[in-house]
């Protein structure tokens, strides 16, 4: 791992940890930075150990015309994204003249497949087994309104979908920042995924088999959700919620700067976003039986927590 100040020179900035002291047990998530040319080695590894793996200046060039997305939103306000989903590339959520409106398509196709590209890059033994997702074109600040708590996402929490359930799956994320004057995309990382869930899980309540059925059969969610779905949704809901976790928990802060590219599973680091305007996403899916190391996963963690096998 490079010092702090070699990792200052490489596109970002990581502030000394905040707040709580971290326990014997107890890890705030690394910054890994990948090095230009860097073979991909252990960084599967890493990152399924909760590390956010920083690729400082890989190229994502605009055109003339392009620049334009990076310079005021091109979003028609009723959702906080611009997305793109499915092998059509469906564009939603997006203002502007048709001619504008398509190219801020192509962006979000060609960000899809610049993501395709790094993982199968760096995470060679992903490529063939990881599933992409919506890829969303971010031109807003983060939201301080006065949000419920619950979708407050400055709050510490891990990534969990209320009506879509992802069972045996991991959620991969590749996000980029266009800003183009200068200014960071702000966040805050806490603890390791372990040790907060032997502070949440005693909170969460009994898995229901029948309520996951009743909820799918009503079309509620997409799919029944698995015990697992059911931990995470309580252990996001239950960490937002919990101001004196929210102040006093370990945690560092992190500013990735304009041209930075980083990828976490966001399923297992604690993260907040604190602000920053104009950014790109990718989500993807894994397989757990595709990771590295499968005890790794947040799914095997919660069962060893626990004692035993979660019901599917």
């Amino acid at each position: 791992m490079r010092t702090l100040a070699s990792r200052r020179q490489l596109g970002y900035r990581i502030a000394p940890l905040r707040h709580g002291r971290p326990g014997p047990h107890t890890m705030i998530s690394p910054i890994r930075t990948v090095a230009p040319g860097e073979s991909a080695g252990s960084l599967a590894r890493e990152l399924e150990a909760g590390a956010v793996l920083l690729f400082p200046d890989l190229p994502f060039p605009f055109s003339d015309f392009e620049k334009r997305f990076t310079e005021r939103p091109f979003a028609d306000g009723k959702a906080k994204n611009v997305n793109i989903r499915g092998e059509a590339a469906e564009l939603r959520g997006a203002a502007g003249t048709p001619e504008e409106q398509e190219a801020l398509r192509q962006i979000l196709i060609r960000y899809r497949a610049f993501a395709r590209d790094l993982i199968g890059t760096y995470l060679p033994d992903y490529a063939d087994r990881v599933s992409l997702a919506g890829t969303s074109y971010r031109p807003f600040d983060v939201d301080r309104r006065k949000l419920s708590w619950r979708r407050d996402d400055t709050r510490l929490h891990v990534d969990a979908f209320p009506s879509n359930p992802i069972g045996e799956k991991r959620i991969l994320r590749v996000f980029r920042n266009i800003n183009p004057s200068g200014e960071p995309r702000r966040w805050r990382v806490g603890e390791d995924f372990g040790s907060m869930a032997e502070k949440f899980l005693p909170r969460v309540p009994r898995y229901s088999a029948l309520s996951a059925h009743v909820l799918a059969a009503l079309r509620i969610t997409k799919a029944r959700r698995s015990e697992y779905d059911h931990l995470m949704l309580h252990l996001h809901d239950a960490l937002k919620q919990d101001e004196t976790y929210q102040a006093s928990a370990p945690q560092a802060d992190v500013a990735f700067r304009p041209g930075a590219t980083w990828v976490t599973f966001s399923d297992l680091v604690m993260h907040g976003a604190m602000g920053g305007r104009y950014m790109l996403e990718q989500t993807a899916y894994l397989p757990v039986a595709a990771q590295a190391d499968p005890a790794l996963s947040p799914q095997r963690i919660l069962a060893a927590k626990l004692g035993r096998p979660l019901h599917a």
